[in-house]
C-alpha cells in the first residue's frame, strides 16, 4: 500500500481562485503526486518488499532474485524448489563462452540462457537490460541489422531492441536511466503471460475522498490523498530468470 498526502490552506485555493486563476491549484497538487507516487513505484518494482515494513511493492529483487532460494508469496522456494526462478552468475556459468558479458560474449550467452527458459513456444517475452548490459548487446549486434520493435512496450515509448534466438521472439527493453534503481550488470527474463501487476480498483492511483477532499474541522484548509495498493504476483515461475555478473572487472 502506498498513499501520498496533499494539503492546501484555503488562502493557498483562495489566491488563485476566479478569473485571476493561474493554474487550478488543487488538480495540479494532485498531478503532482500522482507522479511522486509513480516514481515511488519505479523503485519499489526492482526491490525486495522489505521497505515501510513490508507495505512495499515486492519488486524483482524479490520475485526473480540471485539465489531463488527465498521466501516468495508465503513460498519458502528452498522446500519448493518447483517454485525457484532461474539464476545465472555471468562469472562461473558459461566457461565455454566467457566470463565477461560484452559485445563478443552477449549474443552466445543470451541463446544459451533462452534455450534453457524455453518449453515449445513458451519463452520469456520481454528482457529487461542494465546499460551494461544492453550497450553490450548493441554492440553485438552493430554488424548486422538491428531491429527496433515500434510495437509491444516499443508503442508506449520504451527504448526496445527485438531479440530472435532459439526460442523464437523477444522484446528487449532499456532498463537505465536517471534515478533507475536497475541493477548494474543484470538482465531479467519475464515471461508476461504468468507475471501480473495485480491492484485494487478503489485504490489505482485514485484520490481516497470525495471531491477535492475533506476539511478538518480545527483548520481552514482541505486534506487528500492519493493512494494505491496491489501487488506484483507470478503464476509460473520456469520461464523467469536472472543474469548477474558476481565480477564485472574479471
Amino acid at each position: 500500500m502506498a498513499a501520498v498526502p496533499i494539503s492546501l490552506t484555503m488562502e493557498e485555493i483562495l489566491n488563485n481562485e476566479g478569473p485571476n486563476q493561474i493554474l487550478p491549484v488543487m488538480r495540479e497538487y494532485i498531478r503532482a503526486a500522482e507522479e511522486g507516487l509513480a516514481q515511488g513505484m519505479e523503485v519499489s518494482l526492482f526491490s525486495d518488499g522489505t521497505a515501510f515494513g513490508g507495505k512495499e511493492l515486492g519488486g524483482l529483487d524479490l520475485a526473480i532474485p540471485e539465489t531463488p532460494t527465498n521466501v516468495y508469496g508465503g513460498i519458502d522456494r528452498n522446500t519448493n524448489p518447483i517454485w525457484q526462478t532461474n539464476s545465472w552468475d555471468i562469472d562461473s556459468d558459461f566457461p565455454t563462452i566467457g566470463t565477461q558479458f560484452d559485445a563478443t560474449t552477449a549474443k552466445a550467452i543470451l541463446d544459451t540462457v533462452m534455450g534453457e527458459m524455453s518449453r515449445g513456444t513458451r519463452h520469456p517475452d520481454l528482457i529487461l537490460m542494465s546499460p551494461q548490459h544492453w550497450n553490450a548487446f548493441n554492440a553485438a549486434t552493430m554488424s548486422i541489422q538491428r531491429i527496433q520493435n515500434e510495437n509491444g512496450v516499443g508503442r508506449l515509448g520504451f527504448r526496445t531492441l527485438e531479440y530472435v534466438g532459439p526460442s523464437g521472439v523477444s522484446e528487449i527493453v532499456w532498463g537505465g536511466g536517471r534515478g533507475s534503481q536497475m541493477p548494474d550488470d543484470t538482465t531479467f527474463f519475464i515471461d508476461t503471460s504468468s507475471f501480473r501487476m495485480r491492484y485494487n480498483p478503489d485504490r489505482n492511483f485514485d484520490t481516497l475522498f470525495d471531491g477535492d477532499g475533506q476539511k478538518p474541522i480545527n483548520q481552514d484548509a482541505i486534506a487528500q490523498f492519493v493512494g494505491w495498493m496491489g501487488e506484483l504476483t507470478m503464476v509460473n515461475p520456469a520461464f523467469h530468470g536472472r543474469l548477474y555478473d558476481s565480477d564485472p572487472s574479471s
